[in-house]
Formats: C-alpha cells, sequence, structure tokens
C-alpha cells in the first residue's frame, strides 16, 4: 500500500494537416509508426484515425510531469511536421465534420463502431484522463461516489470545445454534450460500496453487455489495469499548464477523500442530480457561470466554487507538494480557459476581415501553436 498517490496524465490529439489546419481523417501509417517508434507505448490510437494519445509515466512529482508532457508533445510536433501534420489538444476540431470519419483498424475499435454505430463517427472528441493511485484499491468505488459532486469543477475549468462543424455551439463545452450520446458515460452510478459495484459489473459482463470494465466510460472510473481511480470529464487542454493544474486538483482532492472518508458519505441521488445540473452548467457557460449549492440552497459562482475546493484539499496539496502548480486554477477561473481564448480569437478575426472561414482558421491556427508552446 502506496501513501505516494502516483498520478499519469493521458491528454488526446487531433491529427491535423500543417497547412489547412484540417482533421486528418486517414492516419499515415510511416507517421504514427515513427512516432510509437520514438514514444513506445507513450503513444497509442484511438477510436478514429484523426485522434491519439498520449500519456505520461506513473509519477509523484508535478515538475516532471509538466516536463513529460512538453516532451511528449514536442517529439509529437517534430515527427508530424515530417509528414505535414500537426496536432492541436482541444475538446473538439473547430471545423471537422463527422461525417466520413474513419475508424481505427484494431479488434477493439471495430467492435466499438460495430456497437455504437453512427454514434461512434460522431465521436470527433479528445479528453484529458488523469489517473491517481490509491493507498487501496477497495477504496475507488466509496471515493468515485463521494468525488462527483465536484466533477462539474473539473469540467468548468478544462472547457476547450466551443465550436462544433464549423459552428459556434454557444456552450463554453460542447464535448461532453456529443459524448453522452455514449451509453455509459456521464456521472458514475452511485454504487453504495464496492461489492455493489462488482455485482453490477459481474452482471454486465455475464450478459456480455461489455467484454470487461473499460466499456464503462463515466466522468470518474476505476481503471481496469491499474489501481487508480481515473477522472475523464475534463476536455483535452490547449495549454499545458492547465493540464498539469487540473491534475494536481484532483490528485490532492482524492488524498482529501481518503483521509476525510466521512466527508459526502451520505451523498445521494439529490447530490447526483444536483452535480449533473452542475455538469450542465459548466457546459454550458465554463468558468463564466454559476452552480446549485444545495448546502446553502443558493447559487455560488464557479470561481468562488473553485476557491473552495482549493481551501479544501489545500493541506493535501502541500503533503504532495503540489499546491504551487494547483494554485494555477485559480488563474483560469479568473483569466478564462482555452474556450474563451478562442472565442476572443474568432470574434477579433472575423471583425477584422469580415470572413467567417478565416476567422475559423484563425482560431486552428491558435490551438496549433498553443498545444506546441
Amino acid at each position: 500500500m502506496s501513501e505516494a498517490y502516483r498520478f499519469g496524465i493521458e491528454e488526446e490529439f487531433f491529427v491535423v494537416d500543417a497547412a489547412t489546419y484540417a482533421v486528418q481523417r486517414r492516419m499515415p501509417g510511416g507517421f504514427f509508426d515513427e512516432l510509437k517508434a520514438r514514444l513506445g507505448t507513450s503513444v497509442t490510437v484511438e477510436l478514429l484515425q484523426a485522434q491519439l494519445e498520449m500519456s505520461t509515466p506513473p509519477d509523484t512529482g508535478m515538475a516532471s510531469a509538466r516536463d513529460h508532457l512538453r516532451t511528449l508533445r514536442g517529439i509529437a510536433a517534430e515527427v508530424a511536421g515530417e509528414h505535414g501534420l500537426a496536432v492541436i489538444a482541444a475538446g473538439t476540431h473547430p471545423t471537422a465534420a463527422w461525417n466520413g470519419a474513419r475508424s481505427t483498424p484494431t479488434a477493439r475499435y471495430e467492435g466499438v463502431m460495430a456497437d455504437l454505430q453512427m454514434i461512434g463517427e460522431r465521436n470527433m472528441l479528445c479528453g484529458l484522463h488523469i489517473h491517481v493511485e490509491l493507498p487501496d484499491p477497495d477504496m475507488r468505488v466509496d471515493v468515485m461516489r463521494r468525488l462527483v459532486p465536484y466533477v462539474p469543477h473539473f469540467v468548468a475549468l478544462s472547457t476547450s470545445s466551443p465550436f462544433w462543424g464549423s459552428k459556434r455551439t454557444g456552450l463554453m463545452g460542447y464535448r461532453l454534450a456529443a459524448y453522452n450520446e455514449v451509453p455509459r458515460t456521464g456521472l458514475p452510478e452511485m454504487f453504495e460500496d464496492n461489492a455493489a459495484y462488482e455485482r453490477y459489473l459481474d452482471a454486465m459482463i455475464s450478459a456480455r453487455a461489455i467484454a470487461d470494465s473499460s466499456y464503462l466510460w463515466w466522468a470518474v472510473r476505476p481503471s481496469r489495469k491499474l489501481p487508480t481511480l481515473e477522472m475523464r470529464a475534463p476536455d483535452s487542454c490547449t495549454r499545458v499548464e492547465d493540464a498539469v493544474a487540473i491534475a494536481a486538483l484532483y490528485r490532492a482532492l482524492v488524498r482529501f477523500l481518503v483521509r476525510h472518508p466521512h466527508h459526502n458519505a451520505d451523498v445521494g441521488a439529490v447530490d447526483r442530480a444536483i452535480a449533473d445540473e452542475n455538469k450542465w452548467r459548466a457546459q454550458r457557460y465554463g468558468v463564466h457561470g454559476s452552480f446549485v449549492d444545495l448546502a446553502q440552497r443558493r447559487a455560488i459562482s464557479v470561481r468562488d466554487a473553485v476557491d473552495g475546493l482549493i481551501h479544501l484539499v489545500a493541506q493535501d496539496a502541500e503533503a504532495l507538494d503540489c499546491l504551487d502548480p494547483l494554485l494555477h486554477v485559480r488563474t483560469i477561473a479568473e483569466a478564462g480557459t482555452s474556450a474563451d481564448v478562442q472565442i476572443a480569437v474568432f470574434q477579433e478575426a472575423q471583425h477584422r476581415t469580415g470572413n467567417r472561414g478565416e476567422a475559423l482558421k484563425a482560431v486552428q491556427a491558435w490551438l496549433a501553436t498553443t498545444t506546441m508552446q
């Protein structure tokens, strides 16, 4: 049993043409083969050929995790450039159309596409996934249940998907709206204990509804292969610093919930319903909205909610030596997310050029450049 709360960060990216920023619908074989040769198990394919995922090794230091992310992005940019490509970190690609998306030809993904059909084709989405290792893996279901009210905070802080199919969606984070078409997504079920989760899992596998627990795509889930609890709600973060800060916040929160087993111990159906509403509000308004506070029976701003969460986990963040990177979430809450910048770039370019297509291309150029900063 380890008290280190080791963590890992997985980032999903769009592969695009370096000149036009259009999504690369068919992954060039030489590109991924070379990337795999350079990065090994740190890079994997995703459901659609327009995507790839890169992951950091298990770590206990936020600075080294940041360095890993920068290195991974740098190598990806270098290899992509050799093939006339680039990579973009965002929850959605501003102009990509899902029609005609090609799935990755692996047994797993072919099975997923056969099951999901058109919904699988519409999965032109990229997320940020954070794994945190708990001292006792059997605690993961309990911590997952008690963590549900905080999922909207991570959604609000990571919004990077205000466009879909060349249109402004009116949402700061459209990705989860599209992703919720997929079964077994959204907030996790409120299992009262580990035994209840195992009964559910056994029934689903025995009935051949799913092959294993990796087909549970909730916003938070116990990992099948690792002794971790995986946060899956955030959009892919365009800026490395944002991804690191959100990972630090999640890691500290997990430690807090492990150390305080009575915190949110009575969380139930009402709490989940409020969390679902707050998740929607996070998608719609990002850091500019408000959450329903069940305890106080009033609305509180997202910024105040984030500040409250920082105070809640500050002691745990200090113990994990991740308070400084964690405090960057306050900057995100005050200055805005990737979605805020994308909208500002779009509006400025459209005002300057009077051309909507040029404005969308300016957004894509900002995404490509900032992803690699």
